[in-house]
């Protein structure tokens, strides 16, 4: 007789963490290894930032797409979809000849993760669903993720130096061999539900608009704001993401979201943060790892060794948001969190072409570290504030999908301005002014999304001591 995935919950929490760690992983190894990615592809300034656009557009506009898709053929059937996918985009970008061939490796991994990123957390959902098994399998699948991201600054850097650029695709195939393996062990559960079919075409809207959007203020490096090319473009994108509202509002199917989950104040302003946060926080990988070894001259080995600082940060901000999480609201660790982060970021802006690690660096990404860290649990306990129990899941996808559509929003905007502010000269003092600058507006950024913690959320009173335990299992849950 065939068992059910909850009677291997050790196999099933071995599959779930290899699968987040990967994914962890594969959105900060990348950025290390972006310099010499760009010479030995031959990627412009602007062109460069495809490599992370192409990822995080297809993983965030079909993320959810990807949640409804595990729910209805099933969870362990998706995940093996997702991680073949992931592997042979992998694969593929590691042999890459020229930078749209990378560029279209990264969107298959988009699209990869999208699929197994929700199935993977659904099943964990489902093989711990109460208890202290469970809170031990969040906290466990929680602190791999947070591993995946501090490690894969590190892992980028060393393969980048000692093996070359190319082994930051290639180090994700033995990942998803050793998951495959693990997943291919589980039984497969029960027949899911089915209560209508996806709504493929809301996400290929979503997404197509969101490319086109960003592809258009992208080559404003070619094409003037006012251009024909431009206008035409960004008009164009704007026109799929109205079709896209509209689906959503009118269609016979299952939407990819309820257009009603807006009128929540704690979901509207929870996505706004977070894609504000998101944005930034994209965007400061970015510059600081292309400032570290392009104006500084930094090795990518010492560059990741140098961006665990700021790793270490956002742990301690993550253990202190916990603390203070029975202690004060949610929307003051936000406004807190964001203000210390911008701190950090605006502090970034004072670098200099002939400044040094300690100096420069060190000391705001242990600040911006400890903010970012202070976010992450209140913007996804806030995001599902007075939603449905049957349309958590969708809350928490849409949260996903605000950051990585804010990554790519706010890498698209910052990118072009710096690009801008550097000019045709590609001298150290050049560059510098254009990632100052880019720096600076996430301070910008981040201000934007204090404001919208303090007059969109509510004010509420943090949660009773007498509730820890089943708040913190519900917390976990969600994130």
């Amino acid at each position: 007789m065939r068992r059910s995935t909850s009677a291997k919950p050790g196999l099933t929490l071995a599959a779930v963490a290899v699968v987040q760690f990967m994914v962890s992983l594969d959105l900060s190894v990348v950025n290390v290894a972006l310099p010499q990615i760009a010479a030995g592809l031959g990627f412009s300034a602007v062109g460069l930032t495809w490599v992370i656009h192409a990822y995080a557009l297809t993983f965030g506009g079909l993320l959810l797409l990807g949640g409804k898709a595990a729910d209805r053929y099933g969870r362990r059937r998706v995940l093996l979809l997702g991680l073949g996918l992931f592997g042979l985009a992998s694969l593929l970008g590691g042999f890459a000849q020229a930078p749209g061939h990378l560029v279209a490796a990264r969107a298959v991994q988009g699209i990869g993760a999208a699929a197994l990123a929700p199935a993977a957390l659904a099943l964990l959902t489902t093989t711990f669903p109460a208890g202290k098994a469970r809170v031990r399998a969040f906290g466990i699948w929680s602190a791999v993720n947070a591993a995946g991201g501090a490690l894969g600054v590190l892992i980028g850097g060393l393969l980048t130096e000692y093996a070359g650029w190319r082994w930051v695709m290639f180090v994700n195939v033995p990942i998803t061999v050793g998951a495959l393996a693990l997943t291919w062990r589980l039984a497969a559960a029960p027949p899911p539900a089915r209560s209508g079919r996806p709504d493929v075409l809301g996400a290929v809207l979503a997404t197509a608009g969101m490319t086109l959007l960003v592809f258009g203020i992208v080559r404003t490096d070619r094409y003037a704001w006012t251009s024909p090319v431009t206008v035409t473009t960004l008009a164009v994108a704007v026109a799929l993401l109205a079709a896209f509202v509209y689906v959503e509002w009118s269609t016979a199917r299952e939407p990819l979201i309820r257009l009603g989950l807006f009128a929540n104040r704690s979901v509207t302003g929870a996505n706004a943060y977070n894609l504000l946060l998101g944005a930034a926080m994209a965007s400061s990988f970015y510059f600081m790892s292309l400032y570290l070894q392009r104006v500084l001259g930094t090795g990518p080995a010492l560059t990741g060794i140098e961006f665990l600082p700021f790793a270490f940060g956002v742990v301690a901000g993550s253990v202190l948001a916990v603390r203070l999480g029975y202690r004060l609201a949610p929307r003051t660790l936000l406004v807190t969190g964001g203000l210390l982060t911008a701190t950090g970021f605006a502090w970034f802006g004072l670098i200099s072409p002939y400044g040094t690690f300690a100096a420069n660096v060190l000391g705001p990404s242990l600040v911006a570290g400890v903010g970012f860290g202070l976010c992450l649990a209140p913007v996804v306990s806030t995001a599902t504030v007075g939603v449905a129990p049957h349309e958590t899941g969708t809350a928490a996808g849409l949260l996903n999908s605000s950051r990585q559509i804010g990554a790519s929003l706010g890498l698209a905007v910052l990118g072009t301005v710096a690009h801008h502010r550097t000019g045709p000269a590609a001298t150290p003092e050049a560059l510098n002014d254009g990632y100052a600058l880019g720096l600076t507006l996430g301070a910008v950024l981040l201000l934007g999304a204090v404001l919208v913690a303090l007059t969109v959320l509510r004010r509420t009173s943090p949660p009773s001591r007498a509730g820890r335990t089943d708040d913190h299992d519900a917390l976990l849950a969600r994130n």
